[in-house]
């Protein structure tokens, strides 16, 4: 009694720990999946955020000259000033950062020469130049520098002036005559300058490298005027590359084809249209050029910017207004100011209100009034972390909090007209060599791949699987089903990784060479199961009784080899009689399908033959496991093998073959190293079966090792873990839910 009584105390204690620890495992696989999900939440969060801008500090300087133009460091520690003497001054922030809203006087702490010449005017000449412009029309290029040194460990910026052209100044008007407007752009070989006089000419000036300006400022020069039919010309553009020169004159813009350097030729002419629903005529007041110099922005006095680039027409390439944003709905656009890196830009009305944009994303970032008027100069810090304003000798400064305004739902999830797209499109390209590139993160080709990828593995998957498990389970002998369920359920034990490998670089080439034999196969392996069954159901019963029960499954292997290689004996006969001697020809010329050779038919194969054990498995341990006496009722009732397999038997396992289903479909969801290296990786749109594809999992394994940690491009790859996490936890539990609906129906058999 006494030896009971303790045996059933030891078993209570053990059924409590037990308990307790399965209680404790299941919560603490919650409470991870809960910290996975809030992790990525946290990550995600900031490329939502809204851009904000606050004042830093204000101050003002001494200067009895007129301010022609100003500029500021990248780390904002410098700023400086170019005067009509044309001498640069530097002035520190480092200690005023500290004093907000306090109007200090800055001590000017460096001061250079530039000209001696009395200047007009200096213009913005692209990333750090300035083109300084004397009353006859000559020209010299400075380009201000900075560099950081570390001294006892503090850092110190020094100011550094260069001349990519020489100190000398340049006569870019032959007459010598001065401009009312000068554009300037420039590469290692070449210098271009577009400008129009006072006396109403339009010409173009070519500085031609004798060897290369990065490394020798000598040139050549050579003079061009340019045919204007309009004399009035509000603005002058050029484009980096040096290509094009937008002319604003009036309202509309003259665009001149400057490859050529012989012959400038008018090449488009901009003329936008009246806005809808406005009653007063719109008008041209303000023009830029985007980053990359691939779109211009137009400003209107209907407080309109349009952007502008050109697209692929059946007329050959021609400007499109792609977007519009409203920046006021009662004040004309007075000045529109670009970043350097990014395709955002600025707009000033007239009463000073400053607005904050984004084009690819259509993002209007932010929107107020700053300094109450239009400031004399607005510098955009190289970071695009800060604003300068200068105006009557006091500056303003500011910090920009936007760090992403590329993402936004729309740009993630709908069409966007990218530059130089004819239409708008789904694309994601996050990166390029270029510094001008436009990001592309939609995120429906990786989900569309997605999809694409566990459509054609299950499709290949579900019937092997679900066949198999179902002749293991209910028509194999306990022998045979002891040796096969073990070797299917090993199959899942192979890494993908070499199943990737194998598909990749051996499967991928055999099905390229042998389509014919690829399609007979599909057509042809079927047929012969049935044949063979059939042929084996009507063998006399005497030779039957000689065969061992346990080798009937056996004699289909020789019959499917057989099939199998007249298939691919076949495959060059019906390649030269039906398609010309080359299939893949035939599909890409005749039948107009793209045709790539790692592509979702090889994907559906490989990764198919990854998830056939996952399903098989479970599947099989669910029909097995439906009750003897349930299959043994219904035949003692008369019903056949079939009849009981279908009305009883997969009626009472549903919820398990679904489950079995459902395990595979998330296996092939969240598959990485088949689709990573069995798919030309190529994220579109195309169902077809001979078109490639990139998944979620597969572009986060590619992309995220090359990610800028805290950038967008990293951020939105932790969203695309972010919605392959969702949509397998939506998945699933809708799975169980259907599960537990099955369940509960079929329970009472």
């Amino acid at each position: 009694m006494a030896i009971a009584l303790k045996s059933t105390g030891i078993r209570q204690v053990k059924n409590s720990l037990a308990k307790w620890l399965i209680t404790l495992g299941g919560i603490s696989v919650l409470f991870t999946l809960v910290l996975i999900f809030m992790y990525l939440l946290y990550v995600i969060k900031p490329i939502f955020e809204s851009a904000e801008i606050t004042k830093v500090t204000s101050f003002s300087i001494k200067n009895d000259q007129a301010v022609l133009a100003t500029g500021l460091d990248e780390l904002q520690e410098l700023v400086y000033t170019i005067d009509g003497n044309g001498d640069i001054n530097y002035y520190p922030l480092t200690s005023l950062k500290q004093k907000v809203d306090v109007n200090n006087e800055s001590t000017r702490v460096f001061q250079q020469s530039l000209s001696e010449n009395k200047l007009v005017q200096v213009i913005d000449a692209g990333t750090d130049h300035k083109l300084l412009l004397d009353e006859l029309g000559n020209v010299s290029l400075v380009s201000p520098k900075f560099q950081s040194i570390y001294d006892s460990g503090s850092r110190e910026v020094i100011p550094n002036i260069t001349f990519p052209l020489g100190e000398d100044f340049i006569p870019v008007d032959e007459q010598g005559i001065g401009f009312t407007h000068l554009s300037f752009a420039m590469d290692d070989e070449r210098a271009v300058f577009v400008g129009y006089t006072k006396d109403q000419r339009l010409i173009k000036t070519t500085l031609i490298a004798e060897d290369d300006f990065s490394y020798d400022p000598a040139y050549e020069i050579e003079y061009q005027q340019i045919e204007l039919a309009n004399n009035q010309v509000n603005n002058i553009l050029l484009s980096p590359d040096l290509a094009m020169a937008f002319i604003r004159s009036e309202d509309q813009v003259l665009v001149f084809d400057l490859s050529d350097d012989m012959d400038v030729k008018l090449k488009a002419t901009i003329i936008p249209q009246l806005a809808q629903n406005r009653a007063n005529p719109m008008h041209l007041t303000s023009m830029a050029l985007l980053s990359g110099g691939s779109s211009i922005l137009l400003g209107d006095s209907d407080g309109i910017v349009s952007q502008w680039f050109e697209v692929a027409t059946d007329n050959g390439r021609e400007f499109k207004q792609v977007r519009t944003f409203n920046v006021s709905d009662s004040e004309a656009v007075s000045k529109i100011y670009t970043e350097q890196y990014r395709k955002s830009f600025y707009t000033i009305t007239e009463s000073g209100d400053v607005g904050s944009f984004y084009t690819t994303s259509e993002a209007d970032l932010w929107g107020g009034n700053l300094t109450g008027n239009i400031p004399d100069s607005f510098v955009i810090s190289p970071r695009a972390d800060g604003l300068l304003m200068f105006n009557e000798n006091n500056f303003q400064l500011f910090s920009v909090k936007n760090e992403h305004p590329e993402v936004t739902w729309k740009a993630l999830w709908q069409e966007v007209w990218y530059e130089g797209y004819p239409e708008p499109e789904y694309i994601w390209q996050s990166t390029s060599g270029s510094d001008d590139f436009e990001g592309k993160f939609s995120l429906v080709p990786i989900s569309f791949g997605t999809m694409k990828a566990a459509l054609y593995a299950m499709l290949f998957a579900v019937p092997i699987a679900l066949t198999a498990a179902i002749y293991t389970a209910y028509f194999m002998t306990p022998g045979l089903r002891k040796k096969v369920k073990p070797t299917i359920e090993l199959m899942e034990a192979l890494p993908t990784v070499i199943l990737g490998f194998l598909a990749g670089l051996w499967l991928a080439p055999i099905v390229e060479t042998n389509l014919p034999a690829i399609a007979l196969l599909f057509i042809l392996l079927p047929i012969s199961v049935f044949v063979t069954a059939f042929v084996w159901h009507n063998l006399p019963k005497n030779i039957k009784n000689q065969i061992p029960e346990t080798w009937a499954p056996i004699i289909l292997v020789p019959v499917l080899i057989l099939v199998a290689y007249i298939s691919f004996s076949l495959s060059p006969l019906m390649e030269t009689y039906f398609f010309g001697g080359d299939v893949r020809q035939f599909i890409t010329n005749d039948l107009g399908i793209d045709f790539d050779q790692r592509n979702a038919l090889v994907v559906g194969i490989a990764m198919g033959f990854a998830v056939i054990p996952t399903i098989f498995s479970m599947a099989e341990d669910a029909i097995f496991s439906v009750p003897k006496h349930l299959t043994s009722g219904s035949l003692a009732l008369g019903a056949t093998q079939w009849q009981t397999l279908i009305k009883v038997v997969l009626l009472t396992a549903s919820p398990g073959i679904f489950s079995a289903i459902m395990m595979g479909l998330g296996r092939a969801v969240g598959e990485t190293m088949i689709v990573l290296m069995a798919t030309g990786n190529t994220p579109i749109l195309d169902w077809s079966i001979f078109q490639g594809m990139r998944t979620l999992a597969a572009n986060i394994a590619v992309e995220m090792p090359e990610s800028e940690v805290g950038s967008s491009h990293y951020r939105i790859l932790f969203l695309a873990a972010f919605v392959l996490f969702v949509f397998t936890f939506v998945f699933n539990t809708l799975a169980e839910f259907i599960r537990q609906r099955l369940r509960e129906k079929y329970s009472s058999l």
